[in-house]
């Protein structure tokens, strides 16, 4: 598996394209499974969904919106946020997604730990959370049984503040909070995907 990072302002089409030809190569065997790491420029997203209240008023949202055919109601992508996106073949893994999203989960638990947070699970949600406060979302989508979309985790505070514009995951009264605030130290999102590597490396390697 090869880890590909690739930089800041990356707007969604074009990290969509570059996940949608990494599925192609897999399918083609023609390529490796691969993690991209990247910061969204302002970038709203939701699932393909009959039930979209969760973005609210859309007319009123400082960043555009985009519907994608990963699972979920509504997120946002920006500066101060790591986004995580692994293309793996899940054919190799049992087809299991609930496997795979809680390998993603325990990937960034424990790069959390890493920093000193004390990150976990709440019941009944998916994502990762300190408490009531939640710091991950994660939406995936499978082709094929290849894997794409993934996860998204704030690491500054600048990230936040675009969530009060929608309803998060479309969980009521979710507070979202990031790596720097639950640290209580300051910790950039390439300090964060660095410590998250080598767990998500581990987690996910193939027999």
């Amino acid at each position: 598996m090869k880890t590909v990072h690739l930089g800041t302002n990356i707007t969604y089409e074009d990290g969509l394209k570059q996940q949608d030809a990494a599925v192609d190569a897999l399918l083609n065997a023609t390529g490796e499974e691969t993690l991209f790491l990247l910061e969204h420029a302002p970038v709203y997203t939701i699932g393909r969904l009959r039930d979209q209240s969760s973005l609210r008023d859309t007319a009123m949202l400082p960043a555009p919106v985009v519907e994608t055919n990963r699972g979920g109601q509504a997120t946002y992508h920006g500066p101060g946020q790591l986004v995580g996106y692994p293309i793996l073949d899940l054919r190799e893994r049992n087809r299991d997604l609930h496997a795979h999203l809680r390998g993603i989960e325990e990937a960034l638990i424990l790069t959390c730990r890493d920093f000193g947070i004390p990150a976990g699970r709440r019941e009944g949600l998916t994502g990762v959370w300190v408490e009531n406060r939640k710091l991950a979302s994660i939406g995936v989508g499978v082709r094929k049984w290849i894997s794409m979309h993934g996860f998204a985790i704030n690491i500054t505070p600048e990230s936040l503040l675009p969530f009060f514009a929608i309803t998060p995951c479309g969980i009521d009264g979710v507070i979202m909070s990031s790596v720097q605030q639950e640290a209580r130290k300051p910790v950039s999102v390439a300090d964060f995907a660095d410590a998250f590597v080598p767990h998500f490396g581990k987690l996910f390697a193939r027999a």
